[in-house]
This record gives C-alpha cells, sequence and structure tokens, in this order.
C-alpha cells in the first residue's frame, strides 16, 4: 500500500502534465491524504491545473426545463418517482423561457447555458423543441455554449440537436458501474455509457462525471474517476451529495470539506486536459473551503442547480477573484 508521504508530487505533477496516466495506488493515496496535508495536494494539482487552463474560470448555468414527473427511481434525485421531496413540478417549458434562460445566463457572464429535463430521456416532440430553441439561442447568443441534459439519447437524436446548434451534451455516470444497482434499478450504467458514446459518435462534446458521497467505497469512486478518463470525457462536473429530505439518500451524510478537496484534486490529475465543474452540492458540503476547489477545477456553476439553490453569481466572482482567479469571460 502507498502512502501520501510516499508521493514525490513534483514528480507527479510532471508526469499527468505528460499525459502518464495515474497508477491505482498513487490515486487511492490521494484519496486517502491526511487531512494536514492538503494544502501540498492542493498546490501539486492547481500546477496540474494551471498548465491546462491558467488561473481561467468558467462559469456556467442550470436551466430545470422540466421538473419533476419523472419515472427512473434514482434515489439522489428529488425529481424522481421515488421521491417525496417538496419540488416545483412543470412540463416542458416553453421556447421562449428556455430563450429568457439563455439571455439570463450571457447577462451573468456565463459562457455555458445548461438545459436540463427529468424523464428517462427525450422523445420526438422534446428532440423537436429543443431543437428550435437551440437554434433561436444560437442565432441570439452565438458565443454562448450550449449543453443539453436530457437522459438516455439515441445516436439520431444525438444528430439531430448537433445540427441545431448543440455543442455538448450531459450525461453523469454517477458512480461505479459496481455500485450503480444501489442508487438505480430503471436503468443501468451502460445504458449511460452508450448515451455518452452515442453523443461523441454524433460529433457533440461529452459531459460526464458522478456524484460523491451516496455511500459509495473509495474502489468505486476511483472506477468513476478512471472511467472518465478512458472514455475521454470532454467535460467533467463533480457533484457532492445534497441529502435532500424526501429522498432515499436524505440521512446520508458522509462527506467532509476535504474528502471533497480531494476527490476533486483526484479528478483533475486524472483529466488533466479536461474540462473539470465544482457541480451540485459544492456550497453544502464545502462550505467556507470551497473557494480551493479552484485549485482543481477550471469551471463552475453559479445561481444554483436544479431543486437546490447555489452561490449566486455576484458571490461567485467575488470569491474566485478573492482565491486568485479571474473569470473567464466571453469575448
Amino acid at each position: 500500500m502507498v502512502n501520501f508521504e510516499d508521493l514525490d508530487l513534483d514528480r507527479i505533477v510532471e508526469q499527468v502534465c505528460a499525459g502518464v496516466k495515474l497508477d491505482r495506488e498513487t490515486a487511492r493515496a490521494i484519496l486517502n491524504c491526511p487531512d494536514e496535508r492538503i494544502g501540498d495536494l492542493l498546490a501539486a494539482t492547481l500546477r496540474v491545473r494551471e498548465a491546462g487552463f491558467g488561473r481561467q474560470v468558467k462559469l456556467c448555468m442550470l436551466r430545470n426545463a422540466r421538473s419533476g414527473i419523472c419515472p427512473e427511481d434514482c434515489g439522489y434525485c428529488s425529481q424522481s418517482r421515488v421521491s417525496k421531496a417538496d419540488i416545483p413540478v412543470y412540463k416542458l417549458q416553453s421556447i421562449s423561457q428556455l430563450v429568457e434562460g439563455a439571455d439570463r445566463a450571457a447577462q451573468t457572464g456565463a459562457r455555458r447555458y445548461c438545459m436540463v429535463t427529468s424523464g428517462r430521456g427525450p422523445d420526438a416532440r422534446d428532440v423537436e423543441h429543443f431543437g428550435e430553441a437551440c437554434e433561436r439561442i444560437r442565432a441570439q447568443f452565438p458565443k454562448l455554449e450550449i449543453c443539453l441534459s436530457l437522459g438516455l439519447m439515441e445516436r439520431d437524436q444525438a444528430d439531430t440537436l448537433k445540427t441545431a446548434g448543440v455543442g455538448w451534451v450531459n450525461h453523469n455516470l454517477n458512480t461505479s458501474r459496481r455500485f450503480y444497482p444501489q442508487i438505480c434499478t430503471t436503468h443501468t450504467w451502460d445504458d449511460r455509457v452508450r448515451t455518452i458514446e452515442n453523443v461523441r459518435t454524433a460529433g457533440l462534446s461529452t459531459c460526464s462525471g458522478g456524484i460523491i458521497g451516496m455511500g459509495e467505497s473509495d474502489d468505486d469512486l476511483l472506477d468513476l474517476g478512471y472511467a472518465t478518463r478512458q472514455l475521454k470525457i470532454d467535460s467533467v462536473p463533480v457533484n457532492f451529495l445534497n441529502p435532500i429530505k424526501g429522498t432515499p439518500l436524505e440521512e446520508r451524510r458522509d462527506l467532509t470539506p476535504q474528502k471533497c478537496l480531494k476527490a476533486i484534486c483526484l479528478f483533475r490529475l486524472l483529466n488533466p486536459k479536461a474540462e473539470v465543474r465544482a457541480a451540485g452540492g459544492r456550497e453544502l458540503n464545502l462550505g467556507d473551503l470551497q473557494g480551493y476547489a479552484l485549485y482543481a477545477v477550471n469551471s463552475i456553476f453559479v445561481d444554483g442547480y436544479l431543486t437546490t439553490p447555489g452561490l449566486a453569481a455576484s458571490a461567485t466572482r467575488e470569491m474566485i477573484e478573492r482565491m486568485g482567479f479571474e473569470v473567464e469571460e466571453q469575448d
């Protein structure tokens, strides 16, 4: 077993920047970094982050385009059929509402706008609806990156959305293949991988990461990290469980701010050239230490998530500047 104290961080940085994959025991040692050494880990990870992205931070904004009414049984999700959470429930938002959301994203300085729907996957009407919305958004906000998260997706659907101007599709792996049946039984981990493959084949950029703190082991977290690398994911969101009242995981409280930071460092070191994003649950689980996530991530959400609030765009900008980073502004 390799201990963190045995690691040569300078050599690890050099190798990672050269494209060498971390061996599993080194990755495990990073996850088990003693809390009192986390400053050393963050400093090393920052060097890798700066090599690929400098000190710029991309702002991203989510839009919950359809809330609730989901037939899947994902245990972490307030919108699933097994959830009793008190959330807004509404059908697919109109094209004008989606365009209005894009305008709001652009006004806050967000570079990426991600529209999300609850449900197993899009039907033909959903694809047509988002296709038209994306064409209008592209015409009005040509600099805004468009991402969709619509569930399980077929190749022809991805082709249609690519033609409409979509740049990214998000479909998180969420956890390891082994642990996946513990959080969802209505579809499989491999179903999600097929969606990622369909998206990439259509020429879209992939966005896929996971949720930390659902009861997974370190081996599950390592498997997830290596999967994002093996699948060559372009954009890797790292979420931290927000245990919402009324969901099966409402009592789960496994995370510390230090554990979250170690996990983010792991995802950066495994994916040195990918965008890595601090996503849902960041504010709750990192608290006053959330600014240190910027030592690993180059992208961050503003103004909340799907059914939970988050740090406002103005406060996020202040945090970024206070930590010595700068917002990646639109041209």
